[in-house]
Parts: C-alpha cells; sequence; structure tokens
C-alpha cells in the first residue's frame, strides 16, 4: 500500500497519544475464566483458581498488548465514515453521569479511528462529520474454530487474543468447536485457558443450552431451512453470560430430548442453530427460559442478541479463487456468485487428491471449502443484509503474518518502480471497523500479490482471508454468458435505454443521486442511441453502469466497425449515495464490467479533480492526464500503451465525448 505522507502526522499523533495513555491509565484487569456445569470427576474445577492480583510481569505484558492492539486498530485503514458507521453500531454508551468510569482506551480508540489515513474508496461528495450515539444492543460474533488440536499453543493464544480485542471493540464471540468428540473435552480446556489468559471476563463453557429433538431423515441435510433437530433448549446459559461481558465457548455436544444426555452434533448445524435463536427465528420448539418452560412455537419473535458475524477460522483458510496461486475469493457476493463458485469447486474435487493435515490423517480440501461456503450461505439467509461470514485461517485470526513485498521491477497490472510493501493486517478486526476486507475485491492481483520474480517468501503471505456477504443480485444487458459482448455490425439491432428491460426513470435518479448532478436526460438518450453497448445493474438501481462502442476522430460507424477501431468505453459509472463506501456495490459493478463485459479492456474518464481518481488509480493498468483538458483517461488493458494507435483512439474518445448535464453551473468540461 502507498503510505501518503500527508496523513502520518495523525497516525504517529494517535499512536503516540494511545500508548502513553495506556501506561499512566490502564487499570489491569485480573486474568481468569468460568466453566459452566463442568467440573472434574470429583466435583473439583479442573481449573486451578489464578491469583487475583496481576504480577508486574503481567502487567508490562498486558501493557505491550494492549499497545499492539491500539496500534492494529489505528493501522487498520478506517475511514471517517468507517469510523460513525463503527461506533454507532458497536461502541459502548458511556452511563449517564459516569464519564469517569468509561476506561481511557475507548476514548483513545474513537480518536485513533477517527486519525487513521483514509484508503481510496468510491465515495463523491463529502460526508458529514457528526457522531451519531452507539447502538447499546448486545452484539455477538459465531466463531467456528475447525480442528484446534492442529493448532500450536502459540497460535491458539494469538487466536484467543483476538477474540478478546473483538469483545473490546463491542463484539462477544460464541464459539463452536469443530473437533472429534474424542478430543473435545481436551479442547475446550485448552480454549477456555487461552482466553483466560486476556483477562476478566474470560470465557465460560456452555454444554447445557444446545438440545436436539429427533427429526427424519428427510428433514436433515444441511443447509436447507429445514429442522436440524438442534435449537436452543436453554437461553439463559448463553444470555447470562454474554450479558456480563464472557466469551462462551460451546463443544460440539447437545442435550438430547428425549434421555437428557449428551450426544455429538454437527457443528455447523450448532452455528445454524444459535443464530436462528440470536435472531429471534427459533419456532416450534421447547425451551427453559427463566426457570420456566415455554413453547417458541407461536409465540412473537424475541431477538436475543444482533448476529453480525459468522467467522470461520480453518487451517485451510478461505475459499480460494479461481486462478491457482493467486490465494482466497478475497468477497464473495453469494447472491451472484454462489452457484458458480460451488460449481467449480465441485469440478476441482473431482480433479484432486487429499493431502496430509497436522492432524495426522488426510483431508480433501474442495469439499471442506463446500461446506464452509454452504454454511455460509444458510447462515446469511437468516440474518439481517448488513451480516457477513469471514472464512479465514488460524494464522490470519491470530495476527502472526508478515507481508513485506517490493515489487519495484514492475510486471504486468502494476505501475513501473510500484513500491507495495505492506505490513499485514488483522483481517477480522479490520473487517469490524470497516465492514470490509483487508484488499478491495476489484484490486488487480498485481495490487495485492508481487510478480513472479518476487520472493517465495512473500508469495507465501498472500491472505487467505475471504468475505462473504448475502449480496445483491447482477443484471447485465445483453446477457455476456449469452452472447459475447461485440462491436455491432451497422444497421444491426441493438439494445436502447428505452427498452422494457431496463427502469429508465431508476436509473436517471441513480445517475442524479450518484454525481449529485441533474442528468439532460434527452440529449443523453440521443447521444449513446446508436453506441449503446450494454448495461450493469447492481441490486435495485443502488449502482451501475453504461457502456458504449465509441468511434474515434470522428470515423463513420461503417469504417469504425470495419477496421477494428471502436472503443469499449466506460460512459457511466454511478453508485447511490447511501452504497458508496460501503457493501461493496462498486466493487461488484467494477468486476462484473472488467471480468464478464470488456475483458480485453476498456476505456475512461474522469476530472483531474475527481476524488474518486485513487479509487480508480488502482484498478485501472494505467492513467493519463489530457493536456489541455480538465480529463485524466484511465484504461484496464495492459497492453494498451504498446498499441500507439489504440492509445490515440483511447485519447480521442475520451476528449470528445459531450458531456450531457443539465446542470450548467459546475466548471467547463
Amino acid at each position: 500500500m502507498l503510505v501518503r505522507s500527508s496523513n502520518m502526522g495523525a497516525w504517529k499523533k494517535a499512536t503516540s497519544a494511545a500508548q502513553a495513555s495506556i501506561g499512566r491509565n490502564q487499570k489491569q484487569p485480573k486474568c481468569s475464566h468460568r466453566r459452566h456445569l463442568s467440573t472434574s470427576e470429583n466435583g473439583v474445577p479442573s481449573t486451578p483458581p489464578r491469583s487475583p492480583y496481576p504480577s508486574s510481569a503481567e502487567s508490562k505484558q498486558k501493557r505491550e498488548s494492549d499497545r499492539e492492539f491500539l496500534i492494529s486498530v489505528l493501522e487498520s485503514s478506517a475511514t471517517k465514515r468507517d469510523a460513525r458507521a463503527y461506533l454507532q453500531t458497536f461502541a459502548p454508551k458511556p452511563p449517564a453521569g459516569a464519564a469517569q468510569k468509561v476506561p481511557a482506551t475507548s476514548f483513545i480508540m474513537y480518536d485513533g479511528i477517527r486519525a487513521v489515513s483514509e484508503m481510496p474508496r468510491f465515495v463523491q461528495g463529502p460526508a458529514p462529520e457528526a457522531v451519531p450515539e452507539p447502538n447499546e444492543e448486545l452484539h455477538v460474533a459465531i466463531v467456528k474454530l475447525r480442528e484446534p488440536q492442529a493448532w500450536d499453543d502459540a497460535l491458539l493464544d494469538g487466536v484467543a487474543k483476538t477474540l478478546t480485542q473483538l469483545r473490546n471493540l463491542g463484539l462477544l464471540s460464541v464459539i463452536v468447536l469443530d473437533c472429534h468428540r474424542d478430543l473435545a473435552s481436551q479442547q475446550t480446556d485448552r480454549v477456555l485457558k487461552a482466553i483466560g489468559r486476556y483477562g476478566s471476563p474470560g470465557a465460560e463453557l456452555v454444554d447445557s443450552g444446545i438440545w436436539k429433538k429427533p427429526v427424519s431423515p428427510a428433514a436433515r441435510p444441511f443447509p436447507s431451512a429445514a429442522p436440524s433437530g438442534l435449537f436452543v433448549g436453554f437461553g439463559d446459559a448463553l444470555t447470562a453470560p454474554l450479558n456480563h461481558g464472557h466469551i462462551l465457548v460451546i463443544p460440539p455436544r447437545a442435550v438430547c430430548e428425549e434421555t437428557m444426555r449428551n450426544t455429538p452434533v454437527n457443528p455447523d448445524e450448532q452455528v445454524f442453530a444459535l443464530a436462528s435463536f440470536f435472531s429471534g427465528l427459533q419456532f416450534g420448539n421447547r425451551s427453559l427460559e427463566q426457570g420456566k418452560l415455554t413453547e417458541d412455537y407461536g409465540m412473537r419473535p424475541v431477538r436475543r442478541a444482533l448476529v453480525d458475524r459468522i467467522i470461520v477460522i480453518d487451517p485451510l483458510g478461505g475459499i480460494p479463487a479461481r486462478q491457482q496461486g493467486n490465494g482466497a475469493q478475497v468477497f464473495i457476493n453469494l447472491e451472484e456468485q454462489f452457484s458458480d463458485i460451488q460449481a467449480g469447486l465441485a469440478a476441482e474435487a473431482h480433479k484432486s487428491q487429499p493431502i496430509a493435515v497436522d492432524t495426522g490423517g488426510f483431508a480433501d480440501l474442495q469439499p471442506r471449502h463446500i461446506e464452509n461456503l454452504r454454511l455460509a450461505k444458510a447462515v446469511l439467509a437468516i440474518l439481517p443484509s448488513n451480516a457477513s461470514v469471514v472464512i479465514t485461517s488460524p494464522a490470519e485470526a491470530a495476527n502472526l503474518k508478515t507481508a513485506k513485498v517490493d515489487t519495484s521491477s514492475g510486471g504486468v497490472n502494476q505501475f513501473a518502480g510500484e513500491v507495495t510493501t505492506r505490513r499485514w493486517q488483522n483481517p477480522l478486526i479490520h473487517n469490524l471497523l470497516t465492514d470490509r476486507p483487508i484488499y478491495s475485491s476489484s484490486l488487480p492481483i498485481g495490487r495485492i500479490k508481487p510478480n513472479e520474480q518476487s520472493n517465495k517468501a512473500a508469495i507465501s503471505c498472500m491472505p487467505t482471508t475471504t468475505l462473504a456477504k448475502k449480496g445483491l443480485p447482477v443484471t447485465i444487458f445483453p446477457d455476456p454468458r449469452v452472447t459475447r459482448w461485440l462491436p455491432p455490425k451497422p444497421g444491426a439491432p441493438r439494445l436502447r435505454l428505452t427498452d422494457t428491460c431496463i427502469d429508465l426513470p431508476r436509473l436517471i435518479h441513480l445517475i442524479n443521486d450518484s454525481f449529485s448532478r441533474e442528468l439532460d436526460a434527452e440529449h443523453y438518450l440521443r447521444r449513446v442511441e446508436d453506441s449503446l453497448a450494454g448495461i450493469i445493474i447492481a441490486g435495485e438501481y443502488d449502482g451501475g453502469a453504461i457502456l458504449t462502442w465509441e468511434r474515434p476522430f470522428k470515423m463513420d460507424e461503417q469504417a469504425a466497425y470495419s477496421s477494428g477501431r471502436l472503443v469499449p468505453y466506460l460512459d457511466k459509472f454511478a453508485v447511490l449515495k447511501k452504497s458508496q463506501g460501503a457493501g461493496g456495490v462498486a466493487d461488484i459493478v467494477f468486476n462484473a464490467m472488467v471480468r464478464d463485459c470488456f475483458p480485453d479492456g476498456v476505456c475512461w474518464r474522469s476530472r483531474k479533480n475527481n476524488p474518486v481518481n485513487k479509487w480508480y488509480f488502482e484498478r485501472s493498468c494505467g492513467v493519463r492526464k489530457l493536456f489541455n483538458s480538465n480529463w485524466a483517461m484511465f484504461w484496464t488493458n495492459p497492453e494498451a500503451p504498446l498499441n500507439v494507435q489504440l492509445m490515440k483512439d483511447y485519447e480521442d474518445v475520451c476528449r470528445n465525448v459531450v458531456p450531457s448535464w443539465a446542470d450548467k453551473k459546475k466548471a467547463a468540461d
């Protein structure tokens, strides 16, 4: 990432203030963890009590840990808009008249987030500066730890530290262990102790909350919405410790409703049952609430907590990208991509062989990735649209990796002389603060991954974290899966913006809202009538792009078509103000354009002072400021600079396309 020197002063100032304040004011909580309904055979708690007073060494270690945590927060690339959204959703609200009881780190954290440097985003226009009041509702992440027995103590300790930090930032974890039943008790103790090392309140074992009722085999397949047989039968075992700030640990077993004995269960079904319970969508089951047996069926749904994240920490990491060696899928829009990704993984499963894993056995990679993908799809189907699933590796969740990459030699999809030395960021903390992956999904791989000549150690540090959201449907006219976008033959039928498949009033509203200018619709329709290549729509006109075939040097249509010089041009790229900078709408539209519509390259222009240019710059293969004009020209064809004629055609089109704005108040183009 290129560091902007103009923001470094604010970053250093916030970091220094955070470190100094922690050293002076931070009160050290005692280290502890609790167990619920779990004792040794002789009735004595299996974990010996610890001294309530931390030693000087522990205090020093805690201060160092807090410093590292705040630095991680400050380096998370959160923007002012991110800070407002985070503070509104997760920040604890100080009690009235008790501001002195609020930890100093809370205020430092707020100031630090505001001071973090701006990263390029598709945002047009200023955002309001006021910080809204925080939300007091309980926020929960359901965390699945896969094969914790394969993690060494340092790895588990790092994951425990991250989950504790998430709690400090307002997100409580409910941990579901995914391991063999013979190892469940041992791994539960390891997790409890690891979390307990990071202060009080620690972690609490919940061994009686999830129950199981008999169901027919036809109703069991996961991830269908049909009952799996699991439900939360003792809700207080979950809600009471959460309300006191405890992290919960749930082994892979449930209480059988018929025998009242523990029985092994599928951890994915546990995650689904917990999400249903917290969201108030658990129906048709008997449950014990506040000492009374009640029937959920027919009752008014009661939401116990907001499930903001589902976190899967798997040694295999995130869902692999299409091309081998490119790490994981950075972002998955499940509404659009689920079927294609699942089919691709299934096809790979037939070709691949099982690999050895640290547990001493063998694992099939693709089926496990498919399980994680299906879990994401199933759980997000019952959660609010702003919920997300993060699939990552233990090393990244523990923040044990660093990546320092020098790509000064340049290469395809890179600028010559570009230096992309990066400090590793914690993907879970970054996602909590920004609701985005560390790297934008529309960034070319060359902006993230070093070229093939770089050292192999750096390549091995490629992120393997996937962020999945319910997402938005993407509609493309004409559909490139049916007909590839090619220059139209003169006189042949073509798409029009007035066709019934396009909601023209909503499209015009999208453009007006995104640009904060009124489009001269009549002039624009005349201009693109014979040049429209296609249109991309994300969601319900939350974002979109209009693309055209332009003729250079005022060539007539027949001559431009015959000589192959029709230029693919991005005429309008728009995102509703409410969707800018969040939700990945701009990334979704841009990816559809370069992946499905114009994979061989497209060009566009933008005013030289447009704040979105930094976002465009990172996603293009090149940029040129046009002499004696107010335009900067961008392109995505990496070979374009080698073709003199093509670059001349690009420039001529970008200079001569006539704007279609009714608003004449702004500076001339």
